[in-house]
């Protein structure tokens, strides 16, 4: 292997991830996920940082926790003055191709030193002109939506009926249906072909330089629109009740129960419980999901092949991963994510190929956290941050002792549209969480995966939950001013 790999990071967005259909009901297929995994490393305990966009992206490239770079909550209008991993690896002689949602701070990824395409913001490629033009290219017919469950306020119903046909730059995010059109039409194999154009040109020119190449799709987030393709690959009879869903969160802060989706919220914010919908309304909304987390596995399936077939894999590191998950019908049943910091909407997938570096098919149950991307990429490069960092290189635990690896780990939220602060302290088998200005949580994660059981406050576990308030006191003092 040369001395300088190529990288590849290919980023879902939003990834309904832990558990859903997993337990009784049908498993979400993502059959090149799980090939990429057994030609590496599948990582089953993997967390997001902060379970919101735009934090977690700005931690992805800077390796640092939202609060120390500043990036609190989705609006990315605060400027990114910490050191960014592709700028190392310019300085490494790599050059960077960027494809997809940038969401990470002002601007686009272009602005910052990549190649490639991406949109200001949270960013809408159908609307964009090269969405029009790559549709033309290959006599591709924009798509229409058949609208089969809408979130919007009340108001808006009447412009977003159900089975209406709607172009998708007219579809609110909070939607559920099919998109009318090729596989080829949708986001996530638009950005899979941009990418698989690039590593063609790449391979034409016999350059000796290596390249970096991330790729991040708007899918599997919302809007749930799969082609039909996908969609038929999902019956949703088969889903059973999530173990969450009539959760009655009556242990739980106040954070896990506000919900501004129609018809789920009221209109103060608050889920209402029961829940308005019936669980074949959710069964219908999750086969959509599934399916268009299936799709994206298959658009990022088309870049493996051609990275294959054109001679590059053998000397390129892959990760594939999410930005953070999704707490689609848990805890109450919700639609979209909060700044409550469940198991859902903090695990992310997260699996590695090295050739020659990490032998295949292993499975690891340690700690790790989307932090730790940057300083694995950079290592793997051949380079490192020049200032301090909070994420940790995953080849460490390859090329030594996995017995020194984290044994907890924090994530963070600071409010979606809220001023929440929630911290979370995570461990092999407990979870604590405190909110700071409501209840606190713990929960045995082994013998509760679905976290309805609050164990906060217990008398014979108050040794445990000491321990574990100071190492959360531990971990917040240690990444507080690591920059400065």
């Amino acid at each position: 292997m040369a001395q300088q790999p190529n990288l590849l990071l290919l980023m879902s967005d939003h990834q309904l991830h832990y558990r859903h259909g997993w337990d009784s009901g049908p498993r979400i297929q993502r059959p090149h996920f799980d090939a990429l995994a057994d030609d590496g490393v599948r990582f089953n305990r993997a967390y997001t940082v902060c379970p919101l966009c735009t934090p977690a992206r700005r931690s992805i490239l800077t390796s640092l926790y939202p609060h120390t770079h500043g990036q609190l909550q989705n609006r990315p209008t605060t400027p990114i003055q910490n050191e960014i991993y592709n700028e190392r690896l310019t300085a490494a002689g790599y050059r960077n191709y960027y494809f997809g949602k940038w969401h990470a701070g002002p601007g686009t990824a272009q602005d910052y030193g990549w190649e490639g395409y991406s949109l200001a913001g949270y960013g809408n490629p159908y609307l964009s002109t090269e969405y029009q033009a790559y549709l033309a290219e290959r006599g591709l017919t924009a798509p229409e939506i058949l609208v089969e469950r809408d979130f919007a306020q009340e108001q808006r119903i009447a412009h977003n009926t159900r089975y209406q046909q709607a172009d998708p730059a007219g579809c609110w995010e909070h939607m559920s249906g099919v998109m009318q059109a090729e596989d080829d039409a949708h986001e996530a194999f638009f950005l899979a072909n941009l990418a698989c154009e690039q590593l063609q040109a790449i391979a034409k020119t016999e350059s000796a330089q290596p390249f970096s190449m991330r790729v991040d799709f708007w899918s599997p987030h919302q809007p749930y629109f799969p082609t039909p393709a996908f969609a038929n690959l999902y019956d949703p009879c088969q889903i059973p009740p999530y173990g969450s869903f009539t959760d009655s969160l009556e242990t739980k802060p106040q954070t896990y129960l506000r919900e501004l989706n129609y018809p789920i919220g009221n209109a103060a914010g608050k889920l209402i419980q029961p829940n308005a919908l019936s669980w074949s309304d959710w069964q219908q909304v999750l086969a959509r999901c599934y399916a268009q987390v299936t799709l994206v596995d298959a658009a990022g399936g088309r870049i493996l092949d051609t990275l294959a077939a054109l001679g590059l894999a053998e000397n390129t590191l892959v990760i594939w991963t999410a930005d953070h998950g999704d707490a689609l019908a848990s805890h109450g049943g919700h639609f979209n994510k909060g700044c409550y910091l469940s198991e859902e909407v903090l695990r992310i997938p997260l699996a590695m190929r090295y050739p020659e570096q990490i032998d295949a098919g292993q499975v690891s149950e340690a700690l790790v956290s989307n932090l730790d991307l940057a300083p694995t990429l950079l290592a793997a490069a051949g380079t490192q941050f020049t200032a301090p960092i909070q994420g940790a290189n995953l080849l460490t635990m390859f090329e030594n002792s996995a017995d020194n690896w984290r044994t907890a780990l924090m994530c963070e939220s600071n409010g979606h549209d809220s001023a929440d602060r929630v911290r979370a302290l995570i461990t092999k088998d407990h979870k604590l969480i405190k909110t700071e200005t409501d209840c606190s949580e713990l929960y045995a994660l082994g013998d509760d995966p679905y976290q309805r059981q609050n164990l906060y406050g217990q008398a014979e576990l108050a040794p445990l939950q000491l321990e574990l308030e100071q190492l959360l006191t531990q971990h917040q003092l240690e990444t507080k001013d690591v920059t400065a």
